[in-house]
């Protein structure tokens, strides 16, 4: 992702193909009854503690106003690796959801291996009124990011977020260290391991969801890539020393947590962490279940480097197989894109907004972004975003399990950093022939 495109995505914050039939049919069912409503399945991935009381409010309240539409939401765990696992085991059997989230990692593999329908296409086939709702709500460049290789417009864009530092100021104070945090990553170890020494609690603990979003942010701010070429590259002297000095803190110094998200995300809110690294859309959860006096911060640079921070969050896909099901479909997406809606899902996740006119609305974040301070951790350094890798052909899911696994091994202290980072380079590249 350019550097320009994101620096207007942050100033906007703070501003398919029709589907082949194939016989298919719906999870939820066909045509209704003339009268009834036409009942369609979003399924998302967001877990209680990150957005799911939103989804659930939203869906309630679309259904609770439409005449036409219900909508039912299912949840998926194990984040987007595991939606398009469960995505992949429902169109064995012959059937699909209306509308999916798909993470930016899997654009190329979701579009090479499933079946959806633009956005437009709906539009322009049966709502004539929303002809230029794309291109009136959203920045050109802002669309394109759920453009794949192709140009196909596959979805549009529905969450952004980066990874952001949340801190335990008490701690930090406790442990004789700055309460506003580490400004590098070489700041962030010692803090950690000071923070372990001084009060016996753990220092940092860097979320391991189904996914290896975090650990590329750590990799390429130090200057590796995940890819070059075509080919994966994270192996290289860069990625192999940051990985290094983030497992050395887990396996030596034992001053940072080897644990589920969940499990860490939990710890971080009780007071027995320093430091959390995870998603701004964790906002939320932690403000609200902190105890202690909490910030959040910009993501850490390696001394002398610039940041890239992965683009996280996901866009929406239509993947319904009817007429009346892709219709239903829109209706709901245009209700999630409302003013109102995304201003919802912001307040209630910690995501940055697609739209680019929610910022500024008094319907919208207008004064929720004046009021919340946290949210600044993440609107302040989108000019250090980049592309969330995503892997291309049909190796997505394949090379995205092989760099969860290298993960766990390393962490466990089973295998260095520099074997187990280049064993996983080299599968993957076999897959990539």
């Amino acid at each position: 992702m350019k550097k320009n495109i994101v620096k207007t995505i942050a100033m906007g914050l703070l501003s398919t193909m029709l589907l082949a039939g194939c016989g298919a049919q719906s999870t939820t069912g066909n045509s209704t009854a003339k009268g009834e409503k036409t009942k369609i399945e979003y399924w998302h991935c967001n877990a209680e503690t990150q957005g799911g009381k939103t989804v659930e409010q939203l869906v309630k309240e679309f259904n609770a106003q439409s005449k036409n539409v219900e909508v039912v939401a299912r949840y998926n765990p194990d984040m987007y690796k595991g939606l398009m696992q469960n995505l992949q085991a429902e169109v064995a059997t012959g059937k699909s959801p209306a509308i999916v989230q798909i993470g930016w990692a899997f654009l190329d593999y979701f579009s090479n291996n499933f079946k959806y329908v633009e956005p437009q296409a709906v539009i322009d086939a049966h709502f004539p009124a929303d002809k230029t709702f794309l291109k009136d709500n959203f920045l050109t460049n802002v669309l394109g990011l759920a453009k794949n290789s192709k140009g196909s417009q596959v979805g549009i864009p529905y969450s952004l977020s980066t990874p952001v530092l949340y801190i335990n100021k008490d701690l930090l104070r406790k442990a004789g260290l700055d309460e506003n945090g580490p400004k590098t990553w070489e700041e962030l170890i010692l803090f950690s391991n000071t923070i372990k020494e001084k009060t016996g609690k753990y220092g940092f603990y860097m979320q391991e969801p189904a996914d290896n979003w975090a650990q590329q942010a750590l990799m390429e701010s130090n200057g590796a890539r995940m890819m070059t070429g075509g080919k994966a590259s994270f192996a290289s002297e860069e990625g192999i020393q940051a990985y290094e000095a983030y497992a050395n803190m887990v396996t030596k110094t034992k001053s940072a947590l080897h644990i589920s998200w969940g499990e860490g995300v939990q710890s971080f809110i009780d007071g027995n962490v320093g430091m959390l690294y995870t998603t701004i859309a964790q906002r939320a959860n932690v403000q609200k279940g902190a105890s202690f006096d909490v910030a959040a911060i910009n993501s850490p640079a390696w001394q002398g480097k610039p940041k890239r921070l992965p683009a996280g969050g996901c866009f929406l896909a239509i993947t319904a197989q009817t007429e009346a099901e892709q219709k239903a479909a829109w209706e709901f997406e245009k209700y999630l894109y409302s003013v109102e809606s995304m201003a919802a899902w912001t307040k209630g996740t910690g995501y940055v907004p697609p739209r680019k006119d929610v910022a500024e609305a008094e319907n919208g974040l207008k004064s929720f972004l004046v009021e919340n301070k946290m949210m600044a951790a993440a609107t302040t350094q989108m000019d250090g975003v980049v592309s969330w890798t995503s892997f291309p052909g049909d190796a997505g899911l394949q090379a995205e399990q092989l760099l969860l696994d290298a993960r766990d091994r390393i962490l466990n202290g089973s295998i260095s950093a520099r074997d187990g980072l280049t064993q996983t380079q080299e599968k993957i590249n076999g897959l990539l022939k």
